[in-house]
């Protein structure tokens, strides 16, 4: 089967990029703005600007003065819309039939170039930010994502919340929205994304126009990440709870590494689905856990492959025990053929699945460029998935799998004194 019909088109003019996925079957049309700036590009004393500038992009432009004015036109053509932010990219979209096309070119290069970041605007969000953080902060399933890395990358911008922290919150002015957006928001840092139903040469040219007075430039770099271990490390957060939330996080690579393919299989056969190892052991034969899975995060220069459950009081020990048992199969005997294989028609289902619109189009090849500065088509990625077989499983999970490079963040009725009892179980 061809699935590289769709294959993305790269055009540079100035020093905007664009990333075109036409799809002409398609009755929409989807816009995204990606910029290279998140919680990793923040100091300290910046701790949660990329993600409070996001939400004041809707609060109102030089054209568009008022938010009410943004969300009224977007919702009078039934456009989706929204944006995000990440630890290292930031995002705004629109997706519209395609005779709004010209209408949400307009609105999301508006809210990405002009916002006003009106004092009273950001008075009244400052407000439903810290909301938001006293969300994740009262939400331990949330909260523990956040914990985990802390632990992995303490003192530093990738261990730092997305959202930030209360102080800098509280204290953000017009100024620093203004410098902050300057001084990442410039077109070399920028890039467009296109996916659906259109005239290539005329979005070019509009979204161009459009994009005229951005900011020109390289812009401010990444906080480098650092980090060294030699013993497993556990960071606890003491909370009256009914059920302990935990991440065991094993140290991996970056994203750039080619093992991140087996690294995928591996997690699939850990924690992927309702079939996988840990679903299985601890949800259906221990009772132990509502939800249970594995995942992994893979950055421009760190990486973990973490496990995530929220366990019974009295059977966390026994679960985090039997957890760690299964990594030690894993090394120790290799996957069946038939485990192999359903791990990886589900990696390669799940991929069909996610690309069925134009924002599943924009958003994969989108990020994809963003990172590598290339993309890979569908038949690519199955390749590599196919490749991978049970050697390499296995001696990925050896190198990963070492107690010097796991980590334990959790949340219970739990304080310093466990510390050993943990970290003994992991070790």
């Amino acid at each position: 089967m061809n699935l590289s019909k769709n294959q993305p088109i790269i055009i540079k003019k100035g020093g905007l990029k664009f990333l075109l996925a036409p799809l002409k079957e398609s009755t929409s049309v989807t816009f995204l703005i990606f910029v290279k700036t998140g919680s990793e590009y923040e100091n300290e004393k910046e701790s949660g600007i990329s993600h409070f500038l996001e939400h004041m992009c809707f609060k109102g432009t030089k054209n568009r003065p008022s938010p009410k004015i943004i969300s009224t036109e977007l919702d009078s053509i039934g456009a989706i819309y929204n944006a995000f932010t990440s630890r290292e990219y930031t995002g705004y979209f629109a997706k519209a039939a395609i005779e709004h096309t010209d209408k949400i070119l307009d609105i999301v290069s508006d809210i990405y170039l002009n916002s006003l970041f009106d004092p009273k605007e950001i008075e009244k969000e400052r407000g439903v930010i810290l909301e938001e953080k006293h969300f994740y902060e009262d939400t331990p399933s949330e909260k523990i994502g956040d914990l985990i890395f802390e632990l992995l990358y303490p003192k530093q911008a990738a261990g730092r919340p997305i959202v930030g922290y209360e102080k800098v919150i509280k204290n953000i002015t017009q100024k620093d929205f203004i410098n902050y957006h300057k001084k990442h928001y410039t077109d070399e840092k920028t890039l467009i994304v296109i996916a659906g139903n259109f005239n290539l040469n005329n979005v070019v040219k509009k979204v161009y126009e459009l994009m005229k007075n951005i900011n020109k430039g390289k812009g401010a770099l990444k906080f480098k990440t650092r980090f060294q271990q030699k013993e497993p490390q556990i960071l606890i957060q003491n909370k009256k709870t009914d059920q302990t939330h935990l991440i065991l996080a094993a140290r991996t690579f970056n994203c750039f590494d080619e093992k991140r393919y087996a690294l995928s299989v591996l997690s699939t056969i850990l924690g992927g689905g309702m079939s996988s190892r840990l679903f299985q052991l601890i949800r259906d034969e221990l009772g132990a856990a509502y939800y249970i899975h594995s995942f992994t995060d893979l950055s421009l220069d760190h990486g973990f492959l973490g496990i995530g459950s929220g366990l019974a009081l009295d059977k966390t020990e026994l679960a985090l025990k039997e957890i760690k048992k299964e990594l030690n199969y894993l090394i120790k005997k290799p996957v069946s053929d038939e485990e192999l294989k359903k791990a990886k028609n589900f990696i390669t289902g799940k991929l069909a699945l996610g690309l069925e619109t134009s924002n599943d189009y924009a958003f994969y090849y989108g990020s994809q460029y963003l990172f590598y500065q290339k993309t890979f088509s569908l038949d690519i990625i199955y390749r590599k998935i196919k490749a991978v077989d049970k050697l390499a499983i296995q001696k990925l999970a050896k190198e990963i799998f070492q107690p010097k490079s796991m980590n334990l963040a959790i949340i219970g009725p739990y304080n310093k004194k466990d510390n050993l009892r943990f970290k003994k179980i992991i070790s």
